[in-house]
């Protein structure tokens, strides 16, 4: 069982900011554990004051959800009541953010935290994120919902396909 260190999330910070600064851009970039708990945030000078805690929500989501938040979209609109909720659970620290720079960190198929980039657009955010962490050497390909083994298409039609079937007995 691999953990996601102290050291990995700086790496992964320190890459992800020099990435933003790059194109110009001062975001707020958040690590977490497997279980969502923070390792590592860090909020640059010139980052807007509530990136770091959006940032933190994007990283819990994509390691809870044990999917990246572009992969949950179609599912949150599909079902709203039912992500309306999960924040609500007993069990949820955060908000669950169903949108991009809310990646899933998976080193050799086993998924280890969550990375959250908050500043840019929706974009810039899911670029920095997806670049860091491949060239890093994590992995970006998740099986869609229900399908063991086959990795969902990229494309926005297939996220409706994709969503599980929930019901209110077996959500």
């Amino acid at each position: 069982m691999s953990t996601l260190t102290l050291d990995a999330a700086e790496e992964i910070i320190a890459a992800a900011s020099q990435r933003a600064r790059e194109i110009g851009k001062a975001v707020s970039v958040a690590v977490v554990d497997a279980g969502g708990f923070p390792v590592a945030i860090r909020r640059p000078d010139g980052a807007r004051p509530l990136t770091p805690d959006i940032a933190r929500a994007k990283a819990y989501t994509a390691a809870i959800m044990q999917r990246p938040g572009k992969m949950l979209k179609k599912w949150q609109e599909s079902q709203p009541v039912f992500f309306s909720q999960l924040s609500q659970l007993p069990g949820a620290s955060m908000p669950i953010l169903a949108t991009e720079g809310s990646v899933t960190i998976k080193k050799d198929g086993e998924i280890i935290g969550g990375l959250g980039i908050a500043g840019g657009t929706a974009e810039e955010d899911q670029r920095i994120a997806e670049d860091v962490l491949a060239a890093l050497g994590y992995e970006l390909e998740f099986a869609a919902w229900g399908v063991a083994g086959r990795p969902a298409a990229d494309d926005e039609a297939a996220g409706a396909a994709a969503a599980p079937e929930t019901s209110g007995k077996d959500a």
